[in-house]
Parts: structure tokens; sequence; C-alpha cells
């Protein structure tokens, strides 16, 4: 197999550190473990963040995203988990991490975890006519 999971976020220099601008990354085939029953959950991930001086690689954090395939989680944990291992590579000014995961008996599942840097404000909102 040529590739394999891994728990190594890679980063790249922000190339307009200057300027606060907004990352998106959807990430639709999310699976772990349900630590209860071993079933698996399947959730969509949305990454948005404003970088400072790293952006991440994605190949790389394709690769992590992989690595939880296998693992037990329950829904808030994994995803406070993530969040975590994405701020210390990056040390974004802003990162929000929302976590859609499908049914489970009948219940959907949605966690939001954000980190905003203690200096960093967020810019005006333009509203356009």
């Amino acid at each position: 197999m040529p590739s394999r999971p891994s728990k190594e976020l890679e980063t790249f220099d922000n190339p307009m550190a200057e300027r606060d601008y907004t990352i998106r990354i959807e990430v639709p085939e999310f699976t772990c473990l349900c630590p209860k029953t071993g079933q698996p959950d399947f959730a969509t991930f949305l990454i948005e963040y404003v970088a400072d001086k790293k952006c991440v690689e994605l190949k790389s954090l394709k690769l992590y995203m992989w690595s939880f395939r296998e693992e037990g989680a329950f829904h808030e944990a994994v995803t406070n988990e993530i969040l975590d291992d994405l701020v210390r590579a990056t040390a974004p000014r802003f990162m929000r991490l929302t976590a859609k995961f499908n049914v489970r008996g009948g219940i959907y599942t949605t966690v939001v975890a954000e980190h905003r840097a203690p200096n960093w404000r967020a810019p005006e909102a333009v509203n356009l006519p």
C-alpha cells in the first residue's frame, strides 16, 4: 500500500502571512469507531482557519484523518483532539472545527470547537448591498 495513516501533520509557510484570510477544508469521509459498540461512526469535518505563519499540508491532513479509522472515540473527544493537534501544528490566529456526525440511533451529533490566538481580533464583516 503506497500510503498509510499517520498522526504527523505537515505544514508549509503561509504565502500571505501579512493578511487575514480564511482557509476552508472539508473532509467528507471521516470515520472512527464507537467506543461503546465498536461500530463505525461517519462524519464530515469542516476546518475553517485564519493562518498565521503556517498552513496545514493537505496530504498529511488526509493521512492524519485516516489514522482515526480504527480508534474508538466519543464525538466530543475526537473533535477536540483534532482541533488541538491542528492548533499545535499550525498555531493559527483562529480555527474552528465543525464535526457533523451521521445519524446513529435516530440522533445526529454536531460538535463545534474553536481556538483563538490571545491577541487576534476578527476583522469586521463587510456587508455589501
